[in-house]
């Protein structure tokens, strides 16, 4: 039998790994030091662990574990990568360059940016989702100074070119940075061969702890300085102050140890239990789209637009499934979705669309049970419609697996 309600808002956070757990309870009651203590044991232990975790986060992105900066998660290493650059680049430049379907960790900074000055370009994606590198380097000028481009949208899985755009940037002497929020422990990730010279991450979004994020900060080749947001003891390189959260940073690092060592096996389950859910609703729901690239996504993100059902009445007819109509952060805007609408959805489909986010406790037995609730809920939405009642035996459009 399957306990509800079901979790398939996994893009939004994950439940915490059992086994990060373990790792983490020690930190809290026995090896409780603070890491910059450098005069007795206590924070030596806590530094030490400290450093395994920063070369386990490291390892996830083929980084050097130098450049890895710990912050409270990747809000605040978007900020700190965009402001931090930007404030250090302004005599090179004053123009940034990003996607319209970035998410609002990169937007809104971009936007305080442009009150102060700075000239923002954000390019549009294609019907896919999918960021160009034709349109970024239609976008640049000689005054560019700075590109963000995130790895793989949140909302609808579509993974964008970075190795490319990352080459582009590197030829023109642009820096690099992405947000890899949602793509850390789904894709390969190599910041050397991306030509990556920022990348924020999260460890909640891999069955880790919330509050806790790193950004990758490049060393050499070219050399990444940054002004920092936070000031008051130095830590972390300078560009990070405040004590460190011990025991969520070992979580990190054990999280990221766990996505790695299973990588290969964990996004096979996660597409198999994907491509279930969505094979079976596109049996028993007519009149569904799938928003985003058909096969150029993350493996365990779904993305569909219900015609004629409205998104939020969906969620509320189905409460014991757990879903979203977007991005966990803008739930509450009343708004539909900035990232379907650059898409060029209409305010309608935008509107009846719901975001499924598979994830590692996820069973097939959940599966086929929310299969079945939401192609009920659907149906019976659908049956008060009076544009469906109308004419239901419409085919409408069919998305392509």
């Amino acid at each position: 039998m399957v306990a509800l309600p079901i979790y398939l808002d996994n893009h939004a956070t994950t439940r915490v790994d059992p086994r990060v757990v373990e790792a983490m309870l020690p930190y809290f009651t026995e090896i409780y030091g603070n890491p910059a203590s450098v005069s007795h044991r206590f924070g030596w232990d806590a530094e030490a662990a400290v450093e395994s975790a920063r070369a386990q986060v490291a390892a996830l992105i083929r980084a050097d574990p130098k450049e890895m900066i710990f912050t409270s998660g990747a809000t605040e290493s978007n900020n700190l990568a965009l402001k931090g650059a930007a404030a250090s680049l302004r005599r090179r430049g004053n123009h940034l360059i990003s996607a319209a379907t970035e998410h609002r960790a990169v937007l809104d900074p971009l936007r305080h940016l442009a009150r102060e000055g700075w000239e923002v370009t954000l390019v549009d994606p294609d019907p896919y989702g999918l960021v160009s590198v034709e349109a970024i380097a239609a976008a640049m000028t000689d005054r560019t100074v700075l590109v963000s481009v995130m790895a793989a949208n949140n909302e609808v899985g579509t993974i964008n070119p970075i190795r490319e755009i990352g080459q582009l940037c590197r030829e023109r002497g642009v820096l690099f940075h992405t947000d890899a929020t949602q793509a850390v422990a789904k894709l390969p990730l190599d910041v050397e061969a991306d030509h990556i010279d920022l990348l924020s991450l999260t460890a909640h979004k891999f069955h880790g702890p919330k509050g806790i994020g790193a950004l990758y900060v490049r060393r050499r080749d070219p050399r990444v300085r940054l002004q920092p947001l936070i000031e008051g003891g130095g830590h972390e390189r300078g560009l990070r102050s405040g004590t460190l959260a011990v025991p969520l940073i070992v979580g990190f690092g054990r999280a990221a140890e766990i996505a790695l060592g299973e990588h290969t096996t964990e996004v096979a389950r996660l597409r198999h239990l994907r491509d279930r859910l969505y094979a079976g609703l596109v049996e028993r729901v007519p009149r569904i789209r799938l928003n985003g690239h058909p096969t150029c996504r993350l493996p365990n993100n779904l993305n569909l637009s219900f015609e004629l059902v409205d998104g939020e009445a969906l969620m509320m007819a189905m409460r014991d499934i757990a879903v979203s109509s977007g991005s966990a952060c803008t739930s509450a805007n009343p708004e539909p979705s900035h990232v379907l609408r650059a898409m060029g959805l209409d305010e309608d489909l935008a509107r009846a669309s719901l975001r499924f986010g598979i994830g590692r406790f996820n069973t097939e037995e959940e599966i086929d049970y929310a299969i079945e609730r939401i192609a009920g809920a659907v149906e019976s939405l659908r049956a008060w419609s009076a544009d469906w009642s109308s004419d239901p035996t419409q085919p409408g459009p069919r998305a392509t697996p």
